[in-house]
């Protein structure tokens, strides 16, 4: 139970919330950071055809479209980016997550010729990396492609992990959780559910089984498969509700083996 309190200190995961406060909260605190760093005119979300990618996206879509109708500027925009590597299984549900977020702007950046040049240049050095490594290679390029377009669109890389996947490390380290906002950092993956709900995001999106699909020999694994443990039971865990003594074991262990990914040693 101590781990558990410590856990969600961490997270600030609240364990009951108002939808509707919790999306006026956060658009709230988009326009002020662009308000307050004036050179900054773009939000970028790399948009996946996930659950979070959906929320972060449509978050930011709305804030940008309030922010040009109060401050009559013209110049804010969001922009979503697609960035398949080779064609994706769930590109129809990609197509439906853009049609519901509407952005300003889409662009679509295959990322599989980089991919495959950065594994060949790893093969030649005589380094054979294995399926999992080269789905982190696939997600620190996606990365790397949102800054280049935030660079030239006065723009700002907005993540999308949430506190599930936080507290269990299941991210890419410098991939996925490099960025400069975390807009949903501070929700499990029910609450991102019903904020999506709240918008009127089509159910078909937001009950949509969540999968990191990184891996070439399993494509659309379920996050589920490979954490071991159920977002359901993560969820209550960070709600601090009693559960399942084998799975708060697995997410603890998830945790505690996990933390080089969360914190920088300072070695000096």
């Amino acid at each position: 139970m101590k781990l558990q309190k410590k856990i969600i200190k961490l997270t600030h995961v609240k364990p009951n919330i108002i939808p509707k406060i919790e999306i006026e909260n956060r658009i709230i605190n988009l326009k002020k950071y662009l308000l307050q760093n004036i050179h900054l005119k773009t939000f970028i979300v790399a948009i996946s055809g996930g659950q979070d990618s959906t929320l972060t996206g449509k978050l930011c879509q709305i804030t940008i479209d309030q922010l040009r109708k109060e401050t009559n500027n013209k110049m804010y925009q969001f922009i979503a980016l697609r960035l398949p590597y080779g064609v994706q299984k769930d590109e129809e549900d990609c197509k439906k997550v853009i049609n519901f977020i509407n952005p300003d702007k889409t662009f679509t950046i295959n990322i599989k010729k980089a991919v495959l040049s950065s594994e060949l240049s790893l093969n030649r050095a005589g380094i054979k990396i294995s399926d999992h490594v080269k789905g982190n290679e696939k997600a620190r390029e996606r990365m790397k492609v949102q800054y280049s377009v935030a660079a030239m669109e006065d723009g700002i890389v907005v993540g999308t992990g949430n506190a599930a996947e936080t507290i269990t490390g299941f991210f890419t380290k410098h991939g996925d959780h490099g960025v400069d906002i975390n807009l949903i950092s501070q929700l499990n993956k029910r609450q991102v559910q019903l904020l999506l709900k709240e918008l009127n995001c089509p159910k078909s999106l937001y009950m949509k089984t969540p999968t990191a699909d990184l891996e070439d020999n399993n494509p659309q694994k379920p996050d589920e498969l490979s954490l071991g443990v159920k977002y359901s039971s993560i969820d209550a865990y960070l709600e601090g509700k009693k559960i399942n003594i084998l799975d708060q074991d697995i997410i603890e262990k998830l945790y505690s083996n996990t933390q080089h990914k969360r914190n920088i040693f300072n070695a000096g």
